[in-house]
């Protein structure tokens, strides 16, 4: 990594999950001069409930940049720590919605990272939500941040194809590397001072991307055979579509993380599961969803295979 600083720039970096990091990255490769990085609190998590810190602090610490974790946006002890950092620019990547002190603050503004194509897919989970519909295509989109949420002038765009087996998981990562590169090349733009600024189309038929909640998860195996493939790659590997696994008289929950169509003429009721020598499916309205990896209740995540050998499944056993 390049030790010389391009001086004309002096950012604040925002940013919490693993998405954001790749940006961090980026921006300090390109030899910019990032004076502050703001992340969450660390926060208990896991069965140990043991406290962790986010991604975005664990490469700031390592690259011995300064870390702010504010639990209030508005309070007046960060903003003057805020101020202090002198900042001429504020880029944001995966972080949370900025009170206007904040990204007023500085000369050249601030300006955010989406995983979408904007205007569609504003929200919280762009990536998970473009899968779910069935998208061809979605992209990452640079924007100066305004009073609303994900509406402001878009500065780049760049699109990418959503290939047939794509998961969230795998769209995520190749959208990080994309919107890294594009959030540089913006940087760039800012500092040359040819940066562009484009409103938002209003006029479209929007698609939302809300925040993904277990009720958003749960599998309706009444739906048409490609929504439910689709559902089931766009929350994986996270938080993961489920289902109610019922067998030999219990009701247990199922996470269900890869699968494949089968399309085919059946009389099975929709739910029945079928147990072959090396495959598992369920009867949907239109064939069969093959089971590739799963998760039974208080075990790891494992492929069909592995399950298959220890699995008894009774006459009546279904997923509903």
């Amino acid at each position: 990594m390049s030790t010389s600083k391009n001086n004309s720039l002096r950012i604040v970096f925002m940013g919490t999950p693993d998405f954001a990091v790749g940006t961090l990255k980026k921006i300090l490769e390109a030899s910019f001069d990032v004076v502050g990085v703001i992340t969450a609190p660390d926060r208990p998590a896991g069965r140990g409930r043991k406290v962790q810190e986010s991604a975005v602090k664990q490469f700031a610490v390592q690259h011995n940049l300064k870390v702010l974790q504010p639990t209030n946006l508005k309070d007046e002890a960060f903003l003057d720590e805020l101020k202090n950092l002198d900042a001429n620019l504020q880029v944001v990547v995966a972080f949370r919605m900025l009170p206007k002190i904040v990204w007023q603050m500085p000369e050249h503004g601030t300006f955010n990272l989406h995983a979408s194509l904007l205007p569609q897919y504003r929200g919280a989970a762009p990536i998970n939500w473009a899968i779910i519909n069935g998208e061809t295509e979605t992209g990452v989109t640079t924007f100066f941040i305004d009073e609303k949420i994900d509406t402001g002038n878009i500065v780049l765009q760049k699109t990418e194809k959503i290939l047939p087996n794509d998961s969230a998981g795998t769209l995520h990562d190749r959208l990080m590397e994309l919107g890294a590169d594009l959030v540089v090349d913006t940087c760039k733009q800012i500092e040359a001072g040819t940066v562009t600024r484009q409103a938002q189309d209003e006029s479209l038929e929007l698609k939302p991307a809300p925040k993904i909640h277990k009720d958003t998860c749960r599998i309706d195996w009444n739906a048409p055979i490609k929504d439910i493939y689709n559902h089931i790659r766009g929350l994986s590997p996270y938080p993961g579509a489920w289902t109610q696994f019922v067998n030999d008289g219990k009701a247990d929950q199922m996470k269900i993380f890869k699968t494949k169509m089968e399309q085919a003429e059946h009389n099975h009721d929709i739910g029945k599961l079928l147990a072959e020598k090396k495959s598992l499916k369920v009867a949907v309205k239109e064939g069969y969803i093959s089971l590739l990896e799963l998760q039974l209740p208080g075990k790891r995540r494992m492929q069909i295979m592995e399950i298959l050998n220890g699995l008894n499944l009774d006459k009546e056993a279904h997923l509903r």
